[in-house]
């Protein structure tokens, strides 16, 4: 059997142009969703997983309607095979798991998104690095100025006040005072 998964990441968006394209690639039955793909728990997904039986192949529109990572997608083709069964992503012609070559194609293309991933990762933390070294602050600013936050220590140890009292006159919470 065949079978189709169609995902869109917002409630604006439509699945109709997916199922469309699912249903004349001659999916019988399509799982549809609107959730996030950087999700792991995609119910529709795991119930379109969940009904592959041997010989069946699972269809999408393209690679990224099914994954957002190399990890999850490479996991969830992994899902597909142990089942038996093929999957087949419409856009991307090289994408067929029932021949070797497709296999192959996956395998090598999921392994240089990783490394480009990776890549962009060293490059973003030697940059930070680098910001670090010229004395950018990284993070939210500080809500309260050292002046703030000693008279604010001062108020709290002298006990006359509660912490909540204090944070209102500096606008920001208790929370925020109690971390000082």
């Amino acid at each position: 059997m065949k079978y189709g998964y169609a995902r869109v990441s917002t409630d604006g968006q439509s699945v109709d142009a997916q199922v469309k394209q699912l249903r004349a690639a001659g999916a019988e039955r399509v799982f549809r969703e609107t959730a996030s793909g950087a999700r792991a728990d995609r119910t529709q997904l795991r119930h379109a997983l969940a009904q592959l039986a041997k010989d069946d192949v699972l269809m999408v529109t393209r690679l990224d309607r099914l994954a957002r990572s190399t990890r999850d997608l490479l996991n969830t083709l992994d899902t597909i095979a142990k089942a038996g069964t093929g999957f087949r992503s419409l856009g991307d012609a090289w994408a067929y798991t029932t021949s070797a070559h497709g296999r192959l194609m996956l395998t090598i293309l999921g392994g240089l998104a990783e490394f480009e991933r990776e890549l962009i990762h060293a490059r973003t933390s030697e940059g930070r690095e680098r910001a670090k070294a010229q004395g950018v602050k990284m993070g939210r600013p500080a809500k309260l100025t050292d002046h703030q936050r000693k008279e604010a220590i001062r108020r709290r140890d002298k006990g006359e006040e509660t912490l909540a009292e204090i944070g209102r006159s500096y606008n920001v919470s208790g929370w925020t005072i109690a971390r000082l």
